[in-house]
């Protein structure tokens, strides 16, 4: 939007967790953040050194999670060291923050709550008591909601409609969000393939029942409001052709299309029971480990105009 060129840098995962080995727990602007600092700021000094530049900054300086003097202290040594000015205004001061929010928002901007830091962004959402969702993603290779894949997506489409001048706006809207942890179905102390539909939970990771009434489509347990659905059916509600159960955990069809088929098995949209696919229905007792997060969730939305 600016005309600025971008240059990359390495996406050094394994040397930065190294380096902060044995700090993972500090808190935001603590010693972690001196050291990442360190290696970021002298990276970028050298880039600019190397391209003639005399001077360098960075947009951590806009952040309110870190700390000035922090920055300004990494910047002006690695400034130094490599012969630049490290430029460090406080773009903070006279509702600086505000300002950047209402700018950002008119450019439709996407701006992260945090700094990129692993350990940070734990912290973070185990305070804010969320799920750092962002850091994991399904076996299945779904696109979740407000995951980082679903973000991507979004832009994307952003980028088609500016390059075909079509209006847009980007709103957010506040929904329930869900994340499988962990899933496992036990026959006989034997593990037998089961995949798990979106927004299936458990009141606890382990339950054990069998399997004692059909209807239509739908199989019950006697415990914990546990149900099954065959491949067949699967197949069937989502217009899918899965050979077996291990094609479908591995590569499962859209998550839109996965709701819609569950909203087609239970006309309650509230339901929270567990719907395990499987090749046959058990005859025989079976076990559940499973652990799922099921909570409050606000996501953008691009809305064409």
């Amino acid at each position: 939007m600016l005309g600025i060129e971008l240059i990359e840098g390495e996406y050094d995962t394994h040397n930065w967790l190294e380096a902060v080995r044995g700090f993972e727990k500090e808190p935001e602007k603590g010693a972690r953040c001196a050291i990442c600092f360190d290696r970021r700021f002298e990276i970028t000094a050298q880039k600019a050194s190397e391209l003639g530049e005399n001077s360098f900054t960075s947009t951590l300086l806009t952040s309110p999670k870190k700390s000035l003097k922090q920055l300004k202290h990494a910047g002006d040594a690695l400034g130094a060291k490599f012969g630049i000015n490290f430029i460090a205004p406080d773009y903070r001061k006279a509702s600086g923050t505000q300002e950047q929010n209402i700018l950002a928002k008119k450019d439709a901007l996407y701006r992260q709550d945090y700094c990129g830091c692993l350990f940070g962004l734990t912290m973070q959402r185990e305070q804010q008591q969320k799920l750092a969702d962002e850091l994991f993603s399904p076996i299945s290779q779904q696109i979740q909601p407000e995951s980082i894949e679903a973000r991507i997506e979004l832009y994307k489409q952003r980028w088609k409609y500016e390059d075909n001048s079509i209006e847009y706006k980007i709103i957010k809207e506040r929904f329930l969000n869900w994340r499988q942890i962990h899933g496992l179905l036990k026959i006989k102390k034997e593990v037998v393939p089961a995949h798990f539909l979106p927004y299936s939970t458990l009141k606890s990771e382990y339950t054990r029942g069998k399997v004692d009434v059909q209807v239509g489509d739908l199989h019950y347990m006697n415990r914990d409001e546990v149900k099954f659905i065959t491949l067949d059916v699967y197949n069937k509600l989502t217009q899918s052709d899965y050979k077996n159960l291990h094609q479908l955990i591995h590569n499962s069809p859209s998550f839109e299309k996965e709701i819609t088929a569950r909203n087609k098995l239970i006309l309650n949209s509230h339901d929270l029971s567990a719907i395990l696919v499987v090749n046959i229905i058990p005859t025989q007792k079976v076990e559940i480990l499973y652990k799922s997060h099921i909570y409050e969730d606000v996501r953008e939305v691009l809305l064409k105009i």
